[in-house]
């Protein structure tokens, strides 16, 4: 008895289940028929602009004459010979830069031009402990993501240690957080190298504010209050430079800057005693440390510098030459085809 009652049970369920769905699937019909009949029309709505706008291409296109396409497909190589003569100028350059680190690891003397403004920094600093008065360094108004910062943060290891030898006080306000720490970690390895790691006192290098001209003004008051007898500026220089080097030069200071600023090389030429003018800037860290591996990068591009002064010359050459005689408008022509790739 149980079992069929169970049974029953059973059937009844089943019967109200089919019965429900059928009645959903009732109710449900006129709205899949509407959105069938909505599909179909915007397929043909899409299909007659599809028409509509292929018909419209092939008439603005004339037919060739021969009944062939007249867009090509382009041509792939594994080679695109009209970059050769870039290719070549890059192994040249290059190779000339391996050159030179080779030839430096292989022991031989490499001459590097004297820069005047690094020769000079023994001569300010000793000035100052003369005078028994501060050296200030200014690395600029830029964060350590800039290189001109980085160059000038490596100009300042060599001046520190200087300063610890000759027992200057040597002060380093920064305007960027992350500048203070590496130029402190500079100075100390310096006060160290130089023998002297007790005369390091970090509080001498301090952070002031990201500001440019709030930088500007707490350095410019410090300079007149103090008097520093030596300031350098190496970094990254903008509307502030003339700021600085008139501050400076007004106090009666030895001054020497460096930066790769274009805009603002004029005025540190004109209010400072010795100047690092761009590519020498970057240099310096090759001139000041000796090591030959920088020496040798500096000659290769030397090398490659000329290389590409002589293409120059050769070109205007040609091309002054092209003018008088019409035969050698060719060559020219040829040449500089080849010399811009």
């Amino acid at each position: 008895m149980m079992d069929r009652s169970r049974t029953h049970r059973t059937r009844r369920l089943a019967a109200a289940s089919l019965a429900a769905l059928v009645a959903t699937a009732a109710a449900m019909a006129p709205f899949s028929l509407a959105t069938l009949a909505w599909a179909g029309e915007l397929a043909a709505t899409a299909g007659a602009a599809v028409d509509a706008s292929a018909g419209a291409l092939a008439s603005a296109l004339p037919a060739a004459s021969t009944g062939a396409s007249s867009i090509t497909e382009p041509a792939v190589g594994w080679i695109n010979t009209s970059r050769l003569p870039l290719l070549v100028a890059l192994v040249i350059i290059c190779g000339s830069v391996i050159a030179g680190i080779l030839l430096a690891r292989s022991g031989r003397p490499l001459r590097i031009r004297r820069l005047a403004a690094l020769d000079a920094v023994d001569e300010a600093i000793g000035r100052a402990t003369e005078m028994g008065r501060s050296v200030l360094f200014v690395p600029g108004i830029q964060d350590m993501t800039d290189i001109q910062t980085v160059a000038g943060v490596t100009v300042l290891g060599r001046v520190a240690k200087t300063a610890a030898e000759y027992d200057a006080r040597l002060e380093v306000p920064t305007s960027r957080s992350i500048v203070m720490a590496a130029a402190r970690e500079t100075v100390q390895a310096a006060h160290f190298t130089a023998g002297r790691p007790e005369t390091y006192n970090e509080s001498n290098i301090f952070y002031i504010t990201d500001e440019q001209f709030g930088y500007v003004a707490a350095v410019t008051g410090k300079m007149v209050r103090e008097k520093p007898a030596a300031c350098f500026y190496m970094g990254a220089f903008y509307a502030e430079s003339l700021l600085f080097a008139e501050n400076g030069n007004s106090i009666g200071a030895i001054q020497i800057a460096g930066t790769a600023e274009p805009s603002q090389l004029p005025f540190f030429v004109a209010a400072c005693d010795y100047t690092l003018i761009g590519e020498e800037f970057f240099a310096a860290s090759a001139y000041l440390s000796g090591e030959r591996d920088q020496l040798g990068s500096v000659k290769g591009q030397d090398f490659g510098k000329l290389f590409i002064a002589a293409a120059i010359l050769i070109g205007c050459a040609l091309a002054t030459a092209a003018v008088f005689i019409p035969s050698l408008a060719g060559a020219a022509a040829s040449f500089k085809a080849h010399l811009g790739g």
